[in-house]
């Protein structure tokens, strides 16, 4: 597998973010917050990281929500997959948002988020007076079934 390198800065304590399994795709980042920050249900917050990042250009990272807090607490992102850009050089913020209806507790040092390197390609549009048929034509959201 290539290996491209991402530069980073990072906040006093704040770790390496890690693949915790050899096939994962996504590497773990945690929150980088002094104390407990509380997620009513429906509510939305921008989570600190503490990371800050140079990113290859002709590269992006992304940043997506991690299964187990979906599934067990219904914590996702707001914007997923969240991209970082290879000329931002701020620190990395997660929006998280609580989708169920019990109060959900973000800890300092919890793992939030994934982060996934994912190569860019740049479109050039070209303008035409028709597109090629297909037999989907123009049909839309649902247009198979439920």
């Amino acid at each position: 597998m290539e290996k491209v390198i991402v530069k980073l800065v990072l906040e006093d304590g704040i770790e390496l973010p890690r693949y915790m399994t050899a096939g994962a795709a996504g590497m773990d980042v945690k929150a980088n917050i002094t104390g407990p920050v509380t997620l009513k249900s429906l509510e939305r917050k921008l989570i600190p990281t503490g990371i800050k990042m140079e990113i290859p250009y002709g590269y992006e990272v992304q940043v997506r929500p991690r299964s187990g807090l979906a599934l067990k607490h219904g914590i996702t992102l707001v914007n997923t997959p969240g991209t970082i850009d290879s000329d931002y050089r701020g620190e990395v913020g997660i929006i998280l948002i609580n989708l169920s209806s019990e109060e959900f507790v973000i800890n300092p040092g919890e793992r939030i988020g994934q982060l996934v390197l994912q190569k860019v390609y740049k479109m050039e549009f070209e303008e035409v007076e028709e597109l090629s048929a297909t037999v989907r034509a123009e049909g839309g959201f649902g247009h198979t079934g439920k």
